[in-house]
């Protein structure tokens, strides 16, 4: 029996042991994941008779894998579509219409953390949930880094607790996050910093969100609009009451998120302040004055959201041979959803070649 640990609880996470199920049946995989949640920034939540989707908006359909992942290997019930079209506008505010990204933009009538949910629900898989991992421990190999699989991996975690052996480990934090937890590593092998370097080379942008409702409806075209130039001060804003079972009729909730610029500079400030003036920027980008005052807000910050490009192949693979794999849309090199869940995908599949 293989023994599979994993860091981190996301899409690509919840594909993989999914997936492992059908490749590595005799696998024993244990998920520890630092929130209360699964499905990383696929998130949602609910206020008020509201569902919003607060982090990831929806998931693309342009991947075949992850389209039979969502339409067949999983219950389709609550899976709905948004029908409206992305338009874009640039950094003097002028709105354009035509940007229409996919055929399809899906969710759930529960939210996007119904994939994950669902995905961990289809498999074995023992999930610990508020486990923060803290330490990654690689014992028997000598600190050979040279592909034979002897050695085995722990995890310690911040309560001092010891998980494994693991035969096999899979990280699927954010790229900063796994550079942290690999610096502190007790693992005596040169592919460790080859590792880290790569990993530390991946871009991020952060972004802060704001959640505005309102006790009306909006009249536009459109499901979103996003910035394509990047130089405006909000990157992303959408139409939450789109999306089939989110808000009920006569009522609009906007996800507005900045970009990362903004966020950056203002990632600590006052969340009361930063929602203040992310309304009044979207008030002015819809000429609707009306949205300077929302009835209520919630906001969420993201310092590692989107990853704007991949990392170095060599070295993944170097630690895939002494059994650590990391995973996610960083790994994918395309900040996506889809990308995490096909990347899970295919990391399963290697973890089942390497058996």
């Amino acid at each position: 029996m293989t023994r599979i640990g994993i860091v981190g609880a996301g899409a690509g996470a919840a594909a993989a042991t999914n997936a492992l199920e059908r490749t590595a049946p005799d696998a024993d995989v244990t998920v520890l994941e630092k929130s209360r949640g699964v499905c990383g920034r696929a998130a949602t939540r609910r206020r008020d008779g509201t569902v919003y989707d607060y982090g990831a908006n929806y998931v693309k359909s342009d991947d075949d894998r992850v389209v039979d992942l969502l339409t067949e290997t999983l219950d389709t019930h609550g899976l709905v579509d948004i029908e409206e079209p992305v338009w874009t506008f640039a950094v003097d505010g002028e709105v354009s219409p035509g940007e229409d990204r996919d055929d399809h933009k899906w969710t759930y009538r529960q939210g996007l953390t119904q994939i994950a949910k669902r995905l961990f629900a289809r498999s074995d898989a023992t999930v610990h949930r508020e486990t923060r991992v803290e330490r990654v421990i690689r014992d028997g190999d000598g600190g050979r880094g040279s592909g034979e699989t002897a050695g085995v991996w722990h995890l310690e975690d911040a309560d001092g607790r010891r998980w494994g052996p693991f035969d096999v480990l899979l990280l699927n934090p954010p790229a900063p996050q796994t550079a942290e937890l690999l610096l502190s590593a007790d693992w005596e092998s040169d592919v460790r910093g080859r590792l880290v370097d790569a990993i530390d080379a991946v871009p991020f942008r952060t972004i802060w969100t704001g959640i505005f409702h309102y006790p009306f409806e909006l009249e536009t075209p459109y499901y979103a609009l996003v910035n394509t130039d990047k130089a405006h001060e909000v990157g992303w804003v959408a139409r939450e009451e789109c999306k089939p079972g989110h808000v009920p009729d006569g009522e609009s909730l906007l996800v507005v998120q900045a970009n990362h610029e903004w966020s950056v500079d203002r990632y600590d400030e006052p969340p009361a302040e930063n929602l203040t003036e992310l309304a009044a920027l979207t008030a002015d980008l819809l000429d609707d004055e009306r949205l300077r005052e929302p009835d209520w807000t919630d906001h969420q910050g993201w310092r590692y959201a989107l990853p704007e490009d991949g990392v170095a192949r060599d070295p993944l693979q170097l630690a895939e041979a002494d059994g650590l794999y990391c995973l996610g849309d960083w790994v994918a090199g395309e900040a996506r959803l889809h990308a995490a869940l096909r990347n899970g995908l295919e990391v399963a599949e290697r973890v089942a070649d390497r058996r």
